[in-house]
């Protein structure tokens, strides 16, 4: 009898044996293994044959991350110590992203490396943007960073500049391509003058600080955001800062672009960057000295400028919410915001255009 029991439940078992094996292959999405276990053991001094079924479920293959470049504005100074940090802290890794950070050279430029495809999101003024849209570059605003506009004129306090007014038949030095010259000539109409009534002249980005405390001219167009602070750390005097918002200029800030194919074809993608963007920016206003030294250490030209990159730093974190944002909602692209430029473009800067504010951004990838 207790051969028989043996005999039936081996039989079953190279039963079993030869299903398994004509069984088709496990499909690739497969989670879960049975591991089937054969032993002997001892029952009432009998002999048995018993089974041990263990079930695992192995971790799941994870995709390759995705290479992602972000082009900057400018060199590195203060808000651009949250990519940085946020990459640091994990932000995007936890959205699988492998993020690299590209320095810029002007807003117009950034928006024009995303529209040709060599990057993928770009950090640029949205006055930047509407231009390049408006003559067909394919690319949208996808979250606001810097809500509020931080464009202005500094000038010397030596020059006898206290107003707009005082600027007319002055020299005053900028860069070409930069997002601070897209709303001038708007800042100046708000006071009855054009850009006839003053000389403009471009220089290199990484001269304009140096020829302005060489003095050769008295004022710079410049954002509040980064230049106040570097003029004082190369040991200026704090500017005359007269502020475009001051003078008819409510604006949207500075806003993360990304082309329209990707929005389209990869929305995805977009939804990872810009949930990775926000908690950089969080972890930014979270512990703003350490993410101030993440730039610092990163950067080895602002070796020695940690108080410098902090004051930047600062101007950015406290306008990360316009008035019109009522919700405080962190990358709100303010419907009423880009109206109000867009109005002011084209007003004071006769733009041509049969777009609407709302085809210039989307808010389809901020938290619901």
């Amino acid at each position: 009898m207790k051969h028989t029991k043996l005999y039936m439940l081996l039989a079953a078992l190279v039963l079993l044996a030869i299903l398994a094996a004509c069984a088709p292959p496990p499909t690739p999405e497969k989670v879960v293994e049975t591991i089937t276990i054969v032993e002997t053991v001892v029952v009432q001094g009998e002999p048995v044959i018993q089974e041990k079924i263990i079930t695992a479920t192995p971790e799941p293959t994870k995709p390759p991350m995705d290479k992602v470049t972000l082009r900057l504005n400018w060199s590195f100074y203060g808000i651009h110590a949250a990519f940085i940090y946020g990459a640091e802290q994990g932000c995007y890794e936890k959205e699988n992203i492998d993020l690299t950070v590209k320095q810029g050279n002007g807003s117009s430029n950034a928006v024009k490396l995303v529209a040709n495809k060599d990057s993928d999101f770009a950090y640029a003024s949205n006055g930047a943007l509407i231009s390049n849209m408006v003559q067909g570059a394919p690319v949208k605003a996808v979250m606001s960073v810097d809500a509020m506009g931080t464009d202005a004129v500094l000038c010397r306090p030596d020059s006898g500049v206290k107003t707009f007014a005082d600027l007319k038949g002055k020299t005053i030095m900028t860069t070409a391509g930069a997002g601070v010259n897209d709303y001038f000539p708007v800042a100046l109409a708000y006071n009855n003058m054009t850009l006839d009534d003053v000389k403009l002249t471009n220089v290199a980005e990484s001269a304009l600080v140096t020829s302005y405390l060489q003095n050769l001219a008295p004022c710079i167009l410049a954002g509040i955001d980064d230049k106040p602070a570097q003029i004082e750390k190369e040991g200026g005097d704090p500017p005359v800062i007269l502020t475009y918002a001051d003078n008819g200029v409510a604006q949207p800030g500075y806003v993360i672009v990304a082309h329209q194919d990707t929005i389209a074809q990869n929305p995805d993608l977009v939804q990872r960057f810009v949930n990775g963007s926000l908690c950089s920016i969080r972890a930014c206003l979270d512990d703003r000295d350490a993410c101030t030294q993440a730039l610092v250490d990163y950067n080895s030209q602002l070796a020695d400028s940690a108080d410098m990159v902090r004051k930047q730093l600062d101007v950015s974190l406290d306008i990360l919410y316009s008035p019109n944002n009522k919700d405080k909602i962190l990358g709100l692209n303010v419907p009423e915001d880009w109206e109000n430029v867009l109005e002011l473009k084209k007003k004071y800067q006769e733009l041509q255009t049969d777009m609407t504010a709302d085809q210039f951004y989307t808010n389809e990838f901020l938290p619901k």
